[in-house]
């Protein structure tokens, strides 16, 4: 089991899964909890609030998936911020916990874009027929 553990976690994960994963563990550690932590659940908190006020007028949010149109694996490799930021769209999905997937939509440069759907708490199968609808 040991064994198992360390290989997935030393070769399983790319470079930049590592990067946030320690980004992650330092945030968490001691001496930030209250200056990172705490701050970002209060922002959480924030999110899930204007995530339920939209959900009052509406049964699903779509979206891009990125700022920019899609780039190569591995191209921007070299530049942490920027894979940072492109992943400005889905970041309030996985704060909120909300239900949600990404699926192709066009092509841009040759690469495929993609759209977010974006549905309500525990509302999966809503999201999934939008979809498989968006699919067809």
């Amino acid at each position: 089991l040991k064994e198992m553990y360390e290989t997935t976690r030393s070769q399983g994960f790319g470079a930049e899964v590592k990067r946030r994963i320690m980004l992650g563990t330092y945030v968490l550690s001691a001496g930030y909890y209250d200056a990172y932590y705490r701050k970002a659940q209060q922002v959480r908190a924030l999110i899930c609030r204007d995530f339920d006020q939209a959900f009052q007028s509406c049964d699903l949010i779509l979206g891009p998936t990125l700022p920019s149109p899609p780039f190569k694996l591995g191209e921007k490799s070299a530049d942490p911020l920027a894979m940072y930021l492109s992943d400005i769209y889905t970041i309030s999905l996985n704060l909120s916990g909300l239900p949600g997937l990404t699926i192709p939509l066009c092509k841009a440069g040759g690469l495929p874009a993609g759209i977010q759907i974006i549905g309500r708490g525990y509302d999966e199968a809503t999201v999934l027929r939008a979809a498989r609808s968006l699919e067809q």
